[in-house]
């Protein structure tokens, strides 16, 4: 459904931030982009949405397609219509409107508009605690519950590919759990493809199909979920296990280099 091909990122003119960037999402897949802070990862969705340009950014190099069609040049808004939705790290709700109001906004985009209302149940039946909410102003509401509403506003739009900027972030672990829950039923029942931007390892790994490891702007590992839990390099960098299975204290630890491997 979406092919990343050798796609390069700068940022006023100066800073390169993708590198060489190539990744694959197949329709009705969950896919994976792991990695730490500032490796590019919600650069990469914003290259995807079209949202580079109100920051300063471009694509210099390579191509974006979505379904056999180049993207990377058009508009957000335009990029909406053709089935691509991101929510946004930090949720971002209308945070002066109802629940439901934020919903219903969701579908601004959809030709169907008559259909809007009916899929409001959809929502609901997703996530009933917005049900119960729906008519409370969203700025009110809990974080576990505005992370909720922003994937629910995703599905307004009736997406063929969502993608989710670290959903897990700022949330209790039980929240995090449903949420996650959630999301693989809407791939599940509602077929969305989705691309999953996420610094947990072990959730993301829980529920993608195939996953993809950044690092400083560049892919340097791939594989299925079970194949990079496997290897020594994610289990220590990014599961906090040790070769022998036990958690890795970096306490007093200043500094440590990625292996040169994976740069290679």
């Amino acid at each position: 459904m979406l092919s990343l091909n050798n796609i390069e990122v700068i940022y006023n003119d100066v800073i390169l931030v993708l590198k060489g960037m190539s990744m694959e999402v197949p329709e009705g897949k969950i896919v994976g982009l792991l990695g730490s802070n500032g490796a590019g990862k919600s650069t990469t969705l914003k290259a995807i949405s079209g949202l580079l340009k109100p920051e300063d950014g471009e694509v210099t190099d390579g191509s974006i397609v979505f379904k056999d069609k180049e993207i990377h040049h058009q508009d957000a808004e335009d990029t909406v219509r053709a089935g691509i939705f991101q929510v946004m790290e930090g949720r971002r709700v209308f945070e002066h409107l109802t629940t439901e109001e934020n919903l219903i906004a969701g579908g601004y985009t959809r030709p169907d508009s008559g259909q809007v209302r009916p899929d409001l149940e959809m929502v609901y039946d997703f996530f009933p605690r917005l049900k119960e909410r729906y008519n409370q102003t969203a700025g009110y509401l809990s974080g576990g519950e505005q992370q909720m509403l922003a994937i629910g506003r995703a599905l307004m739009a009736k997406p063929q590919l969502m993608m989710l900027d670290e959903p897990s972030l700022g949330l209790a672990p039980l929240l995090v759990q449903e949420i996650f829950d959630i999301i693989e039923r809407i791939n599940k029942e509602q077929g969305t493809t989705i691309l999953l931007v996420e610094q947990n390892a072990n959730l993301a790994l829980g529920v993608a199909h195939y996953a993809y490891i950044m690092e400083s702007g560049r892919i340097v590992l791939d594989g299925y979920p079970d194949d990079l839990r496997a290897n020594a390099d994610v289990r220590e960098f990014y599961l906090g296990l040790t070769e022998v299975g036990s958690r890795k204290s970096y306490r007093d630890v200043k500094h440590y280099k990625r292996r040169k491997r994976w740069l290679s």
